[in-house]
């Protein structure tokens, strides 16, 4: 009996492989990356080639350990992991670290779990591709010394533990200057006129005009000469509209889609996904791929048939269309097209149900819809009223299946139906409405929309959109959020029965949700970039390095040559911006005067974010400082809301003693009386709060705290029982333990709490022993 190891990079992929192979096999994972460059130092040695300096981290030496021994055991190590590049540099990297014997070892590649696919990759294994790897190699060091180059530089002219990276950079740059589009944005008005006829049945006709005008007057003069017009049905015209399915499922469409339907983030998406697919319930997640095997055609075909017939079947081979794709493998789509439903996790069951149904919709027959257009035409003017209606003759994949779109893809809604017409025939007008519309400003990018946009520029992989969106945030450059939106009036003129009304109604604008938006630093460090690294901010630099990635992989460029012709050009950039002197500190803005000292107002960057400066350095008094609050931004805050924030600490007097003071932390403001801090409402504006309402807000606290009191012990001073949110609970040593519900709480002494304690902790442990257990399961 041979001996064989399969080395795949994730438990859960383990488990599902071994269950298609015999007790001869055996399966482990090397839990992804087993080395990589070393965190703490550069580890690229430059004058040697940019020869990349690996380490394998202490958590992962155990691993090794493991995986050795049982290499050295086996008849034969088939290196099992992804079929992508970074899954290519795993195999490379077990290779060199185990010292495996080339003879003994294969690489076998498979983009779906299936039994027949993990047979069918041990029948043809073959080498691990070094291009593949170099292509990998150069991405990571490459990244290393732009991140490793520029970290310092923003430390010395921003602030400390700032970090840059080159894909996230140009994420960032994205965002801020789509805020600043946003910000610049002034809206136009115009007034959109639409009418309601009845035709002799008396039956309604909805219908919009060809053109919007500018001015309430112009809206105002057509309903005057629409006041004696008559209404005629000009020209009818129908004709057979199809509509075609979208392209089955690519990393990035994927993660488009489950964000607009699902409401999954982009990070979540690809966790779901990388489950179905370790589970073998879908082909491999990370793609821009949109081709079907013969297989999966198959049994696309065979679903439909048996679900809703011949008819709707259609096949089709979709291709790539998007620039430099690469892991020319297959779409995302489901391992059986036969199962419609799994088993899993309500998330993991809606996102297969996605895959599925948009698989199975590509593979089906266009949706054949009739539209009809009416032109209305209006007696003595040369503007015409369009009536649209859609009528659904066949629903092909609509049946199926409905792409969604984003908000700035507006969708017109023209499946209202129309009723029968003829061309001479004269309508009734029942009424004419000139609604005031405003033009709309970009929208601010959710994660699905900057994949998209990612995509579009060439910028990044499959692989790196989800990393990307994530660490941006992690890094504080920019952050998820809403706007609330502000109200606004807009009027409506209304011509009915032959008089013109107007009126006045209000709408909300300019709400959003879940959007990203820059925070100051992430503004202040993409502005530094573009003016000292403008080759690493510019989007074609970046699109173009991904290019001489997929050439690399392809054997047709020399990692080496890459690199080096990148570090001649950024490597000088770097130490001439090291040691340039400034006037002012990066970011810096000077709003004006301080009336009272006469001393200059600025913002800036601090070590600890945005704040506002009272003074110069170069002043005989220190220079004051304020945090910036959340709602201000370094770009629009005005001189009078900085100075606002130094009001703060007031002095309200003394009581008993004590000084009654107003502060700001945090997380808001609050009354400081001797050593109680009291949360002060929302309600109640911290700079016009009285003596008197604050004591009664230290009173109410003092009372609060009486009450949660339950006991104290004069020889244990860090021992209480507390009186909390979710019952009475004992506190010791600033660690909280639950009392059971059978147990009194004032019975309790010393003994007896400490008892309570060790029971709590014995079941801590316990839990913390299952979950353990369940993960590694």
């Amino acid at each position: 009996m041979q001996n064989n190891l399969v080395i795949v990079e994730s438990p859960a992929k383990a488990k599902t492989i071994e269950k298609f192979l015999g007790s001869d096999y055996k399966v482990l994972s090397s839990y992804g990356h087993i080395r990589d460059l070393k965190q703490k130092s550069f580890s690229i040695d430059v004058k040697n080639d940019f020869k990349p300096l690996y380490e394998v981290p202490e958590d992962k030496e155990k691993i090794v350990r493991e995986l050795k021994a049982a290499a050295k055991k086996a008849d034969m190590v088939w290196l099992a992991s992804d079929e992508d590049r970074e899954g290519e540099a795993i195999s490379w990297h077990l290779f060199e670290v185990l010292q495996l014997d080339p003879q003994k070892t294969k690489r076998i590649v498979f983009h779906e779990i299936t039994k027949n696919a993990i047979l069918k990759a041990i029948e043809n294994p073959r080498d691990i591709n070094i291009d593949l790897v170099n292509a990998q190699q150069a991405r990571r060091i490459l990244d290393r010394i732009v991140g490793f180059e520029l970290s310092p530089i923003l430390w010395k002219k921003i602030k400390p533990a700032l970090s840059a990276g080159r894909v996230q950079s140009v994420a960032v740059r994205l965002i801020v200057e789509r805020e600043r589009e946003v910000q610049a944005f002034v809206s136009e008005a115009s007034y959109r006129v639409t009418a309601v006829f009845n035709n002799a049945d008396g039956a309604e006709i909805r219908a919009d005009l060809g053109q919007r005008f500018k001015t309430k007057e112009e809206a105002n003069a057509f309903l005057e000469k629409c006041k004696k017009s008559t209404f005629t049905i000009e020209d009818i015209t129908t004709r057979p509209v199809k509509k075609s399915p979208a392209a089955p499922f690519t990393t990035s469409t994927l993660q488009q889609e489950a964000a607009r339907k699902l409401g999954y983030t982009v990070a979540q998406t690809m966790m779901l996904a990388q489950r179905l697919y370790e589970s073998g319930l879908i082909t491999y997640m990370r793609t821009d791929s949109v081709n079907l095997s013969d297989l999966a055609l198959n049994t696309s075909r065979e679903a439909i048939t048996s679900l809703m017939g011949e008819r709707y079947v259609q096949t089709r081979h979709f291709t790539t269309k998007t620039k430099g794709a690469q892991e020319a493998h297959e779409a995302i789509r489901p391992t059986y097209m036969s199962t419609d439903k799994i088993e899993g996790t309500s998330q993991e069951q809606r996102l297969y149900e996605l895959i599925w149904k948009r698989t199975l919709a590509s593979q089906m027959a266009d949706a054949e819809l009739e539209k009809t257009t009416a032109t209305i035409g209006i007696s003595g003017q040369t503007d015409k009223f369009i009536a649209v209606g859609e009528v659904v003759m066949f629903d092909g994949f609509l049946r199926v299946y409905k792409e969604s779109y984003d908000e700035e893809v507006e969708q017109e809604d023209e499946s209202r139906l129309l009723p029968t017409m003829k061309v001479g025939q004269t309508l009734e007008c029942k009424t004419i409405t000139a609604t005031e519309r405003f033009s709309q400003c970009p929208p601010r990018y959710t994660e699905a929309s900057l994949v998209r946009k990612l995509e579009e520029l060439g910028i990044g992989r499959p692989s790196t959109y989800a990393p990307t969106i994530s660490t941006v945030q992690q890094r504080g450059y920019v952050e998820k959020g809403n706007r609330e939106g502000v109200k606004r009036d807009y009027t409506i003129l209304k011509l009915e029965e032959g008089v013109i009304s107007e009126s006045t109604r209000t709408e909300l604008t300019g709400s959003e949700k879940s959007k990203l938006l820059p925070t100051d630093v992430g503004i202040v460090v993409n502005d530094f970039l573009i003016e000292y690294f403008p080759q690493i901010m510019d989007y074609n630099f970046t699109a173009s390095v991904e290019k001489e990635f997929d050439e690399i992989a392809d054997g047709e460029k020399e990692w080496t040559g890459v690199m080096e012709h990148f570090y001649e050009g950024f490597h000088p950039l770097v130490e001439q911006t090291l040691t340039s002197k400034s006037e002012h500190r990066v970011g810096e803005r000077i709003l004006g005067t301080d009336p009272k000292t006469g001393k200059q107002v600025s913002v800036k960057i601090g070590r600890f974010g945005p704040v506002v400066q009272i003074g110069t350095v170069d002043d005989e008094e220190k220079p004051k400082f304020a945090q910036l609050k959340k709602e201000y931004s370094l770009e629009t805050i005005t001189l009078e809301e900085a100075l606002d924030l130094f009001k703060l600490p007031r002095n309200l007097g003394e009581v008993e003693g004590k000084t009654v003071i107003i502060g700001e932390g945090r997380f808001g403001p609050y009354v400081h009386y001797g050593d109680m801090f009291v949360s002060i409402p929302k309600t109640t504006n911290p700079l016009e709060i009285t003596l008197d309402e604050a004591l009664t807000l230290i009173r109410n606290k003092q009372q609060a705290d009486a009450q949660k009191v339950i006991k104290t012990f004069a020889e244990e001073p860090d021992l209480q029982i507390l009186n909390g949110r979710y019952g009475p609970y004992i506190s010791y040593q600033k660690k909280n333990y639950k009392i059971p519900s059978n147990i009194e709480p004032s019975d309790l002494n010393i003994e007896t709490c400490f008892k309570v304690i060790e029971l709590q902790k014995e079941k801590a442990e316990v839990r913390k022993t299952r979950s353990t257990a369940k993960r590694k399961a």
